[in-house]
């Protein structure tokens, strides 16, 4: 796999399926080091591969980009960490980014519309 500075690929783990980390996009993990590396705080991960099972257990879209290993949801604590590691992302060429009150969902899905920002209930 690639050399994390940052992560642990068992943190990115679908939590019915041990070793699924194994699974992410090795490009889309070193664009999230970099961003962790220029945010300068933690980045929890919350969600990271999904299972088609898991995906479903936790009410995730059909064809998430979790399922796909291009997708991951951050923990995020207050406004300024949430500023910080928007900022980072964007800087790594991560461009896709819903925003929630405790988490940021973070992915590089082609598929879907670039440069976009939305809101979690």
């Amino acid at each position: 796999m690639t050399n994390l500075k940052y992560f642990k690929i068992s943190e990115f783990d679908s939590p019915d399926e041990p070793g699924s980390g194994s699974k992410m996009d090795k490009n889309f993990l070193e664009k999230l080091d970099y961003a962790r590396h220029n945010a300068g705080i933690p980045f929890k991960i919350n969600s990271g591969y999904r299972s088609k099972k898991w995906n479903q257990t936790v009410g995730g879209r059909f064809g998430s980009s979790h399922q796909y290993g291009i997708a991951a949801d951050i923990q995020c604590r207050g406004s300024r960490d949430r500023a910080l590691m928007i900022k980072a992302l964007l800087e790594v060429g991560i461009t896709r980014i819903g925003i929630a009150k405790t988490f940021l969902h973070v992915d590089v899905d082609k598929k879907k519309d670039q440069d976009v920002f939305w809101l979690y209930n």
